[in-house]
This record gives C-alpha cells, sequence and structure tokens, in this order.
C-alpha cells in the first residue's frame, strides 16, 4: 500500500512493518516486538501509535484477544466514513397529501460524497410527483433532509400544510411564508392555519436509468 498522507512518517513505518508480517504469513506483531522493532523504550510508545492506526481505521483488534490485531481491506481504508440515514417512506412532489411516515430502512452514503456530515436529525425520504423538477428534484429521487434549523427563503423545504404533507420551496410574502412549486403545472400553496417545517433539504441520491 502507497503511503497515506493521513499517517505520520512513524506511523506510516509501524503500518508497513504490520502488514508486511500478515503478507509474509507470520503471526501479527505485539506491542513488545513493535517496540524492538522501532527502538521504543516502553510498550506504552508502541501502544500509542497502534492506537492512532486504529483511530484512523487502518487497523482493528479484539480487545482482550492476544495476537487479534488486524489490517482493514484497502475499500474499507478509502471508505471509512459511511453513514447510515433512515429512510421514511415517500413524500409527494405534487400536490400535498395526508400520510403517516412509515420506517423503509435506511440508506448508506459516503460523507465526503454528500459534502456534509449527517446528524442524529437527519433523514430521507423518497419523492413522488413532478412539481419539483423547476430544481432537478424528479420522481423517484431520494432527499437528504435536516430537521430542526429554520428555513432561509428559497430553500427546499418538506413541509405540513393545513395537515398535509409536501416537498416546495420556502418563500414569503409581505411576511407571511408559503410554498412555491416549482413546476407551472401546480399552485403554490398558501397555508390557511399551519405550516410546520419538518426538514430542510440537504442533499439528493438519484438512481441511475437504464
Amino acid at each position: 500500500m502507497d503511503s497515506m498522507v493521513d499517517l505520520t512518517k512513524r506511523q506510516q513505518l509501524i503500518f508497513d512493518f504490520i502488514q508486511a508480517e500478515a503478507q509474509a504469513g507470520r503471526p501479527v506483531p505485539t506491542l513488545r516486538e513493535i517496540a524492538q522493532q522501532f527502538g521504543f523504550r516502553a510498550h506504552r510508545a508502541a501502544a500509542c501509535h497502534l492506537a492512532a492506526l486504529k483511530h484512523k481505521g487502518f487497523i482493528e483488534w479484539d480487545p482482550g484477544k492476544a495476537r487479534s490485531l488486524r489490517v482493514l481491506s484497502p475499500l474499507r481504508l478509502f471508505r471509512p466514513r459511511i453513514v447510515d440515514i433512515p429512510l421514511f417512506g415517500t413524500i409527494p412532489a405534487g400536490f400535498a397529501q395526508e400520510r403517516e411516515q412509515i420506517p423503509a430502512g435506511c440508506v448508506s452514503v459516503d460523507v465526503e460524497s454528500i459534502g456534509f456530515k449527517p446528524t442524529r436529525t437527519t433523514f430521507a425520504l423518497r419523492v413522488t410527483g413532478d412539481s419539483m423538477i423547476g430544481r432537478h428534484i424528479v420522481a423517484g429521487d431520494i432527499v437528504i433532509l435536516e430537521l430542526g434549523p429554520e428555513p432561509k427563503e428559497g430553500q427546499v423545504v418538506a413541509a405540513l400544510v393545513d395537515g398535509e404533507t409536501t416537498l416546495k420551496t420556502f418563500l414569503r410574502k409581505r411576511g407571511k411564508p408559503y410554498l412555491k412549486a416549482e413546476n407551472p403545472k401546480y399552485p403554490n400553496l398558501i397555508p390557511a392555519q399551519e405550516l410546520v417545517i419538518q426538514g430542510i433539504f440537504k442533499g439528493l441520491i438519484r438512481k441511475a436509468t437504464p
């Protein structure tokens, strides 16, 4: 494996040593053997370097189990920040509809690819309808949303408007909020009684069509 910028020079040398021993079919080195190999006076120095390698996702071991240290696969090294986002059913990008969101599994995303770090209040919904095609959101897309922050004008939101759920652009007119469809076939939604923002649009996952 080529040298990686995530590692210090010493950590890279220790990682290369561990990997070479494993590839040669020999038992993984112990703390004592690593300390001897690199001239450490105490095992603690070796333990600190191993802890750093584990934290950075290059190795792992089973606590309390002798010689359980192992090098992680290259795929896992290059994708250390995969997170699961709960998927709660569908949301209409069309006319608002009454619906109860039903858990439908989760979607796994690469934090680097989506450009932000999901939190405990991040969730996903599958889009139905075509009222948001002007924002390049189409039926079948999975939208990633964040619950909590107040929306800014122009942001796409999942909202509960007068008891019905929809995906629209959040705007204000004369200080009063309303939801704008991004397709001229659909009217804007002006709440008669209640407008509850359920999530702010953060990203989109689209399945490629054949």
